[in-house]
């Protein structure tokens, strides 16, 4: 159980006060039932993304209302709509996962070899990341989907294409974050000491420097997934995003259900709506509560318990 208990989100519940540990619980609540819902897509959605007819070959029909064949009705297209909210939260927990993973390891990389070596190297990449960073990261995210996947093709085409436009737009921001960090740690005593006995340059970089570089990687990572779903949801409303042939995707759907709310059709909009929204906001909350407990200055302690006129065997007290 103690060992349980020292894993990092539980530690971090823990430790969590108030509206700390709201925004925890509610934010990791959010976030698992996200992940289960993409994981077990193909059990829970009782159609296919792209399928219009029943298994007796008759159509579903375009804007039926929510009924029992279709609790949250059918698309303009015919689509049931249960079904593409389902399988767009795969979709967009995959392309989450490419941007992510890339964009993390590319710019710790970076920003590792930038402020431990420093010179040209340092001063060129810090233009480079300035100037990605400073760029409208949307308009970036969409000239990058338009030249990677000018030419459509499958899901897994889609779904990469998407990805990299993001990882892109999210390099700079971990590329600061631990180059930053990487030049305070640089000079503390246990680096000069592993210097000092001619330790292994890798060694130095990935154990000492790196290790003691990552603490608000969490934080940086939740607000990068919160908004790798806006620009991959902005890129499906643009039409820029995943081939809709070949994946669901919230951003899309909205695009599609833009008519329909003129015509007083809520359904088809409000739900991809309420995912897309409901995601970020748990992320959101997930990377604020970590935020607020890994910051010494927003962090709530435990007050102590009341002091029962008792000592402990080694005359001191102690506090909880």
């Amino acid at each position: 159980m103690s060992r349980l208990g020292n894993l990092p989100i539980i530690k971090h519940i823990r430790q969590s006060v108030g509206l700390q540990c709201f925004m925890l619980i509610t934010g990791l609540a959010i976030v698992v039932l996200f992940v289960l819902t993409a994981i077990f897509a193909p059990l829970i959605a009782p159609y296919g993304f792209s399928q219009i007819k029943d298994a007796s070959g008759v159509s579903f029909g375009a804007q039926k209302e929510p009924s029992a064949e279709h609790i949250w009705g059918t698309t303009v297209g015919g689509l049931d709509v249960f079904s593409r909210v389902i399988w767009g939260a795969q979709t967009a927990l995959i392309s989450i996962l490419v941007a992510v993973i890339a964009s993390s390891i590319l710019g710790i990389l970076l920003g590792l070899v930038s402020g431990y070596f420093g010179g040209k190297v340092d001063r060129v990449l810090v233009v480079i990341a300035d100037a990605i960073y400073s760029f409208p990261s949307l308009l970036l995210a969409i000239l990058l989907a338009i030249m990677i996947n000018s030419t459509g093709g499958n899901a897994f085409a889609g779904i990469l294409a998407a990805g990299i436009s993001i990882t892109v737009v999210f390099v700079p921001q971990y590329f600061r974050v631990i180059r930053s960090e990487v030049l305070r740690i640089k000079s503390e005593a246990f680096v000069e000491s592993a210097k000092a006995i001619h330790a292994p340059i890798t060694r130095i970089l990935f154990k000492h420097v790196l290790r003691n570089s990552t603490r608000t990687l969490p934080i940086v990572i939740t607000m990068n997934a919160a908004e790798a779903i806006l620009t991959l949801a902005a890129l499906g409303f643009l039409g820029m995003g995943i081939e809709p042939s070949s994946a669901s995707e919230w951003g899309y759907d909205l695009n599609r259900a833009v008519s329909d709310v003129t015509s007083n059709i809520l359904w088809t909009s409000i739900f991809p709506g309420a995912a897309i929204v409901l995601v970020v906001i748990g992320v959101t909350l997930l990377g604020e509560g970590l935020n607020d407990l890994s910051d010494p200055r927003l962090r709530i302690r435990r007050k102590p318990k009341a002091f029962d006129g008792t000592l402990p065997d080694d005359g001191e007290v102690k506090h909880d």
